[in-house]
Protein backbone atom coordinates (compact mmCIF):
# COMPACT_ATOMS: atom_id res chain seq x y z
CA UNK A 1 0.00 0.00 0.00
CA UNK A 2 2.92 2.37 0.55
CA UNK A 3 3.70 2.16 -3.15
CA UNK A 4 0.42 3.88 -4.07
CA UNK A 5 1.27 6.82 -1.80
CA UNK A 6 4.88 7.17 -2.95
CA UNK A 7 3.99 7.43 -6.67
CA UNK A 8 1.77 10.59 -6.45
CA UNK A 9 4.25 12.15 -4.01
CA UNK A 10 7.04 12.03 -6.60
CA UNK A 11 4.72 12.94 -9.48
CA UNK A 12 3.72 16.16 -7.71
CA UNK A 13 7.29 17.33 -7.18
CA UNK A 14 7.39 19.35 -10.41
CA UNK A 15 4.08 21.08 -9.68
CA UNK A 16 5.64 23.01 -6.75
CA UNK A 17 7.95 25.14 -8.89
CA UNK A 18 7.68 28.90 -8.41
CA UNK A 19 9.26 32.08 -9.72
CA UNK A 20 11.60 34.16 -7.57
CA UNK A 21 10.71 37.79 -8.30
CA UNK A 22 12.48 40.66 -6.60
CA UNK A 23 10.10 43.06 -4.87
CA UNK A 24 12.16 46.12 -5.92
CA UNK A 25 13.14 45.63 -9.57
CA UNK A 26 10.19 43.30 -10.43
CA UNK A 27 12.53 40.95 -12.32
CA UNK A 28 12.84 37.20 -11.83
CA UNK A 29 15.94 35.24 -10.83
CA UNK A 30 17.16 33.09 -13.72
CA UNK A 31 19.98 30.56 -13.74
CA UNK A 32 22.41 30.64 -16.66
CA UNK A 33 22.62 27.45 -18.64
CA UNK A 34 26.25 27.98 -19.65
CA UNK A 35 28.33 29.13 -16.65
CA UNK A 36 26.01 28.83 -13.65
CA UNK A 37 25.71 32.60 -13.14
CA UNK A 38 22.51 34.20 -11.92
CA UNK A 39 20.66 36.83 -13.93
CA UNK A 40 17.65 39.06 -13.42
CA UNK A 41 15.32 38.80 -16.43
CA UNK A 42 11.71 39.50 -17.28
CA UNK A 43 9.47 36.95 -15.63
CA UNK A 44 8.57 34.05 -17.91
CA UNK A 45 6.56 31.22 -16.32
CA UNK A 46 7.32 29.00 -19.34
CA UNK A 47 11.09 29.07 -18.73
CA UNK A 48 12.50 26.17 -16.72
CA UNK A 49 15.53 28.29 -15.82
CA UNK A 50 13.26 30.58 -13.79
CA UNK A 51 11.52 27.71 -11.98
CA UNK A 52 12.69 27.13 -8.40
CA UNK A 53 11.62 24.73 -5.71
CA UNK A 54 12.53 24.05 -2.12
CA UNK A 55 14.43 20.83 -1.50
CA UNK A 56 14.63 20.86 2.26
CA UNK A 57 16.58 24.05 3.03
CA UNK A 58 18.08 24.40 -0.44
CA UNK A 59 16.75 26.14 -3.54
CA UNK A 60 16.98 24.02 -6.69
CA UNK A 61 16.61 25.35 -10.24
CA UNK A 62 14.57 23.08 -12.51
CA UNK A 63 16.38 24.12 -15.68
CA UNK A 64 19.92 23.34 -14.51
CA UNK A 65 19.02 20.82 -11.78
CA UNK A 66 21.53 22.61 -9.53
CA UNK A 67 21.21 24.51 -6.26
CA UNK A 68 21.68 28.13 -5.24
CA UNK A 69 25.02 28.32 -3.43
CA UNK A 70 27.49 30.80 -1.94
CA UNK A 71 30.85 30.46 -3.73
CA UNK A 72 32.82 33.35 -2.26
CA UNK A 73 32.69 36.54 -0.23
CA UNK A 74 29.28 37.84 -1.13
CA UNK A 75 29.12 35.91 -4.41
CA UNK A 76 26.28 33.56 -5.31
CA UNK A 77 26.24 30.98 -8.10
CA UNK A 78 24.70 27.67 -9.06
CA UNK A 79 26.44 24.47 -8.00
CA UNK A 80 25.58 20.80 -7.88
CA UNK A 81 23.30 19.92 -5.03
CA UNK A 82 25.31 18.11 -2.36
CA UNK A 83 28.65 19.45 -3.56
CA UNK A 84 31.18 21.44 -1.50
CA UNK A 85 29.62 24.78 -2.39
CA UNK A 86 26.16 23.52 -1.64
CA UNK A 87 24.34 26.01 0.63
CA UNK A 88 21.23 25.80 2.75
CA UNK A 89 19.06 28.89 3.02
CA UNK A 90 17.02 30.38 5.81
CA UNK A 91 13.84 32.17 4.78
CA UNK A 92 12.08 34.71 6.97
CA UNK A 93 9.83 37.64 5.98
CA UNK A 94 10.73 37.18 2.28
CA UNK A 95 14.44 37.48 3.14
CA UNK A 96 16.90 34.76 2.11
CA UNK A 97 20.16 34.28 4.00
CA UNK A 98 22.67 31.42 4.18
CA UNK A 99 21.72 29.09 6.98
CA UNK A 100 24.07 29.38 9.98
CA UNK A 101 25.99 32.30 8.48
CA UNK A 102 26.07 36.07 8.94
CA UNK A 103 27.14 37.00 5.42
CA UNK A 104 23.93 38.92 4.80
CA UNK A 105 20.87 38.50 2.60
CA UNK A 106 20.34 37.70 -1.06
CA UNK A 107 20.03 41.14 -2.69
CA UNK A 108 19.37 42.15 -6.31
CA UNK A 109 21.90 44.45 -8.00
CA UNK A 110 22.79 45.56 -11.52
CA UNK A 111 24.95 42.53 -12.26
CA UNK A 112 22.49 40.01 -10.84
CA UNK A 113 22.40 39.00 -7.18
CA UNK A 114 24.84 39.06 -4.30
CA UNK A 115 24.93 38.89 -0.50
CA UNK A 116 24.46 42.13 1.39
CA UNK A 117 23.26 43.27 4.80
CA UNK A 118 20.47 45.40 3.23
CA UNK A 119 16.95 44.44 4.33
CA UNK A 120 14.93 46.64 1.97
CA UNK A 121 12.81 45.68 -1.03
CA UNK A 122 15.94 44.62 -2.94
CA UNK A 123 16.35 41.76 -0.49
CA UNK A 124 12.73 40.59 -0.58
CA UNK A 125 11.76 37.75 -2.92
CA UNK A 126 8.26 36.84 -4.01
CA UNK A 127 6.55 34.42 -6.38
CA UNK A 128 4.44 35.29 -9.42
CA UNK A 129 1.42 35.98 -7.17
CA UNK A 130 3.46 38.40 -4.99
CA UNK A 131 3.53 35.94 -2.11
CA UNK A 132 6.64 35.39 -0.07
CA UNK A 133 8.90 32.53 -1.13
CA UNK A 134 8.94 31.58 2.52
CA UNK A 135 5.30 30.52 2.16
CA UNK A 136 6.39 28.10 -0.57
CA UNK A 137 8.92 26.59 1.84
CA UNK A 138 6.28 26.24 4.56
CA UNK A 139 3.87 24.61 2.10
CA UNK A 140 6.55 22.13 1.02
CA UNK A 141 7.28 21.24 4.65
CA UNK A 142 3.56 20.80 5.32
CA UNK A 143 3.28 18.45 2.36
CA UNK A 144 6.19 16.43 3.70
CA UNK A 145 4.41 16.06 7.03
CA UNK A 146 1.24 14.92 5.26
CA UNK A 147 3.28 12.35 3.35
CA UNK A 148 4.80 10.96 6.52
CA UNK A 149 1.35 10.83 8.12
CA UNK A 150 0.02 8.95 5.09
CA UNK A 151 2.83 6.42 5.36
CA UNK A 152 2.05 5.96 9.05
CA UNK A 153 -1.63 5.42 8.22
CA UNK A 154 -0.73 2.79 5.62
CA UNK A 155 1.39 1.02 8.23
CA UNK A 156 -1.58 0.87 10.59
CA UNK A 157 -3.77 -0.35 7.72
CA UNK A 158 -1.30 -3.13 7.04
CA UNK A 159 -1.44 -4.24 10.66
CA UNK A 160 -5.25 -4.21 10.61
CA UNK A 161 -5.25 -6.16 7.34
CA UNK A 162 -3.02 -8.79 8.89
CA UNK A 163 -5.45 -9.17 11.78
CA UNK A 164 -8.38 -9.48 9.37
CA UNK A 165 -6.65 -12.19 7.34
CA UNK A 166 -5.97 -14.14 10.50
CA UNK A 167 -9.60 -13.83 11.60
CA UNK A 168 -10.99 -14.92 8.21
CA UNK A 169 -8.58 -17.79 7.83
CA UNK A 170 -7.31 -16.68 4.38
CA UNK A 171 -3.86 -15.59 3.33
CA UNK A 172 -2.95 -11.98 2.55
CA UNK A 173 -2.40 -12.77 -1.14
CA UNK A 174 -5.88 -14.26 -1.44
CA UNK A 175 -7.42 -11.28 0.30
CA UNK A 176 -5.64 -8.84 -2.03
CA UNK A 177 -6.77 -10.88 -5.03
CA UNK A 178 -10.37 -10.78 -3.84
CA UNK A 179 -10.20 -7.03 -3.26
CA UNK A 180 -8.78 -6.38 -6.72
CA UNK A 181 -11.29 -8.78 -8.29
CA UNK A 182 -14.21 -6.75 -6.98
CA UNK A 183 -12.53 -3.42 -7.76
CA UNK A 184 -11.54 -4.40 -11.27
CA UNK A 185 -13.78 -3.54 -14.20
CA UNK A 186 -13.67 -5.47 -17.45
CA UNK A 187 -12.99 -2.92 -20.22
CA UNK A 188 -13.95 -5.29 -23.05
CA UNK A 189 -17.50 -3.95 -23.36
CA UNK A 190 -16.24 -0.38 -23.46
CA UNK A 191 -13.58 -1.24 -26.04
CA UNK A 192 -16.10 -3.00 -28.26
CA UNK A 193 -18.49 -0.06 -27.93
CA UNK A 194 -15.81 2.42 -28.96
CA UNK A 195 -14.85 0.19 -31.89
CA UNK A 196 -18.49 -0.04 -33.04
CA UNK A 197 -18.94 3.73 -32.74
CA UNK A 198 -15.77 4.29 -34.74
CA UNK A 199 -17.03 1.95 -37.48
CA UNK A 200 -20.40 3.74 -37.58
CA UNK A 201 -18.66 7.11 -37.75
CA UNK A 202 -16.51 5.84 -40.64
CA UNK A 203 -19.55 4.62 -42.58
CA UNK A 204 -21.39 7.88 -41.92
CA UNK A 205 -18.39 9.89 -43.13
CA UNK A 206 -18.11 7.84 -46.34
CA UNK A 207 -21.86 8.21 -46.94
CA UNK A 208 -21.74 11.98 -46.48
CA UNK A 209 -18.74 12.17 -48.81
CA UNK A 210 -20.57 10.21 -51.53
CA UNK A 211 -23.69 12.38 -51.17
CA UNK A 212 -21.57 15.51 -51.45
CA UNK A 213 -19.83 14.22 -54.59
CA UNK A 214 -23.16 13.33 -56.28
CA UNK A 215 -24.68 16.71 -55.42
CA UNK A 216 -21.67 18.58 -56.76
CA UNK A 217 -21.80 16.57 -60.00
CA UNK A 218 -25.53 17.27 -60.43
CA UNK A 219 -24.99 20.94 -59.72
CA UNK A 220 -22.25 21.16 -62.36
CA UNK A 221 -24.43 19.37 -64.93
CA UNK A 222 -27.35 21.70 -64.18
CA UNK A 223 -25.11 24.76 -64.53
CA UNK A 224 -23.73 23.45 -67.84
CA UNK A 225 -27.23 22.91 -69.23
CA UNK A 226 -28.36 26.36 -68.15
CA UNK A 227 -25.29 27.93 -69.79
CA UNK A 228 -25.91 25.94 -73.02
CA UNK A 229 -29.58 26.95 -73.11
CA UNK A 230 -28.69 30.58 -72.51
CA UNK A 231 -26.15 30.49 -75.36
CA UNK A 232 -28.69 28.93 -77.74
CA UNK A 233 -31.32 31.53 -76.87
CA UNK A 234 -28.81 34.34 -77.41
CA UNK A 235 -27.82 32.88 -80.79
CA UNK A 236 -31.48 32.57 -81.85
CA UNK A 237 -32.17 36.16 -80.84
CA UNK A 238 -29.13 37.32 -82.81
CA UNK A 239 -30.31 35.45 -85.93
CA UNK A 240 -33.81 36.94 -85.63
CA UNK A 241 -32.40 40.43 -85.28
CA UNK A 242 -30.20 39.91 -88.34
CA UNK A 243 -33.16 38.72 -90.41
CA UNK A 244 -35.24 41.75 -89.38
CA UNK A 245 -32.40 44.07 -90.34
CA UNK A 246 -32.05 42.42 -93.76
CA UNK A 247 -35.82 42.74 -94.41
CA UNK A 248 -35.77 46.36 -93.36
CA UNK A 249 -32.80 47.09 -95.65
CA UNK A 250 -34.52 45.44 -98.62
CA UNK A 251 -37.66 47.47 -98.01
CA UNK A 252 -35.71 50.75 -98.04
CA UNK A 253 -34.02 50.09 -101.41
CA UNK A 254 -35.57 52.23 -104.34
CA UNK A 255 -37.40 50.32 -107.01
CA UNK A 256 -35.83 50.48 -110.46
CA UNK A 257 -38.25 51.55 -113.19
CA UNK A 258 -38.12 49.46 -116.35
CA UNK A 259 -36.49 51.05 -119.31
CA UNK A 260 -38.99 51.79 -122.11
CA UNK A 261 -38.63 49.65 -125.21
CA UNK A 262 -38.13 52.62 -127.56
CA UNK A 263 -35.07 53.70 -125.63
CA UNK A 264 -31.67 52.33 -126.00
CA UNK A 265 -28.90 52.17 -123.60
CA UNK A 266 -26.70 55.29 -123.82
CA UNK A 267 -29.52 57.66 -124.81
CA UNK A 268 -29.74 60.97 -122.94
CA UNK A 269 -33.31 61.95 -122.08
CA UNK A 270 -34.73 65.15 -120.58
CA UNK A 271 -37.89 65.39 -118.56
CA UNK A 272 -39.55 68.74 -118.98
CA UNK A 273 -41.71 70.63 -116.51
CA UNK A 274 -44.87 69.59 -118.22
CA UNK A 275 -43.88 65.99 -117.75
CA UNK A 276 -42.89 65.18 -121.28
CA UNK A 277 -39.72 63.24 -121.83
CA UNK A 278 -37.70 63.70 -124.98
CA UNK A 279 -34.42 62.43 -126.20
CA UNK A 280 -31.64 64.97 -126.19
CA UNK A 281 -29.99 63.48 -129.22
CA UNK A 282 -31.89 62.06 -132.07
CA UNK A 283 -30.62 59.83 -134.72
CA UNK A 284 -29.62 61.56 -137.84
Amino acid sequence: MKFFWIIPFFLLQDTEAFLMKNAKVKLCLQASQMDGNLLLEDCNPESDFQDWSWQGHSLMNHGTQSCLSVVGAGSVQMSLCGSVGYTSWDCSNSLLSPLGSSQGYLVANRKGVALNNVKGLKAQWQDAADRSVCEEKAAKAEQGRYFLAALASTDSYDHVADNVTLALGVSEEELEELLWFFRREDPSAWNYSVLALSFVALILGVLLLAINIVRNRKRKIHMYREALQTAQEAELEAKQSLMLMEEYSLAKLPKQEPVPQDRRSGDVVVQWKDGTVTSLYTES
